[in-house]
């Protein structure tokens, strides 16, 4: 489904502050595979992600999305391939528009536009059977302005509109690193179970070690623009935070790098 060959990305190249961001890194994701990202700062995580988005254009090397080579496509035009929820709460919805109107521009992204307008009965009845999904109530508060929305139904309800068109990926940019550890908890539950239910292939970064081992089915580890370790099947079922530790000190080969990596 997802397929980066030998791709590399440096920033401010040639200068005092250049960085290897990407250091011809390779990544094959299976149909349906959600993979979990973990790294310290500066590893390599978002570039990756915003590599495969379209938001920073590779040096060398190829992107494929369900066999489309997407390597030189802007992100407008990958978007049709790809939903994503950013980290930032605000970011991925229309805070001034209804949660429906927000949900009706997510559910035609990409879909050629035409005179109609407004929202139809039958979208309408739609919006109001997802949102139910989510067990916030949502469905209930229909009209209401997002901006009025917490942090968490404003990321359940972008986790919603980036599933709507089931996207051939979902991308998860530490999309519960701003919550509270309850709201983050209740928003990754969420996760999964969209993920599972849509069988969606979906790549999703986080800062937490914990979160990193206990969600999606392969792991892999980032440092220096590499991958270091991609665990999956019954070894990361039954990884630990000390074992996954102690596996990044023997591939980096720096222990205090170590505390670089998050250990919550």
């Amino acid at each position: 489904m997802l397929d980066v060959q030998n791709i590399a990305k440096t920033f401010n190249a040639g200068t005092v502050n250049e960085k290897c961001a990407l250091n011809n890194l390779s990544l094959h994701l299976n149909a349906g595979e959600f993979c979990t990202v973990i790294g310290g700062n500066g590893a390599g995580k978002s570039t990756l992600l915003n590599a495969v988005a379209g938001v920073w254009p590779v040096d060398c090397g190829n992107i494929y999305i369900d066999g489309k080579d997407v390597t030189h496509l802007p992100e407008y035009k990958r978007a049709k391939f790809i939903g994503r929820v950013f980290q930032d709460p605000m970011t991925g919805t229309a805070a001034s528009m209804q949660i429906e109107e927000n949900l009706a521009l997510a559910m035609r992204r990409g879909k050629k536009r035409t005179l109609r307008s407004g929202i139809t009965k039958a979208e309408r009845e739609e919006y109001y059977e997802k949102l139910k999904t989510l067990g916030l109530g949502l469905e209930s508060r229909m009209t209401a302005k997002v901006g009025l929305l917490s942090g968490g139904q404003r990321q359940a309800l972008t986790l919603l509109m980036a599933s709507l068109q089931q996207p051939k990926l979902l991308l998860l940019d530490e999309h519960t690193a701003a919550l509270d550890p309850a709201t983050a908890a209740k928003v990754l539950e969420l996760s999964d179970r969209i993920v599972q239910e849509n069988q969606l292939t979906c790549l999703m970064i986080t800062h937490n070690m914990s979160d990193a081992i206990r969600h999606g089915n392969r792991l892999i580890m980032m440092n220096n623009g590499r991958i270091i370790l991609d665990i999956s099947g019954e070894e990361k079922q039954h990884l630990t935070k000390s074992e996954l530790l102690e596996k990044f000190a023997e591939v980096a080969g720096v222990q205090e790098e170590t505390d670089s990596v998050l250990l919550s």
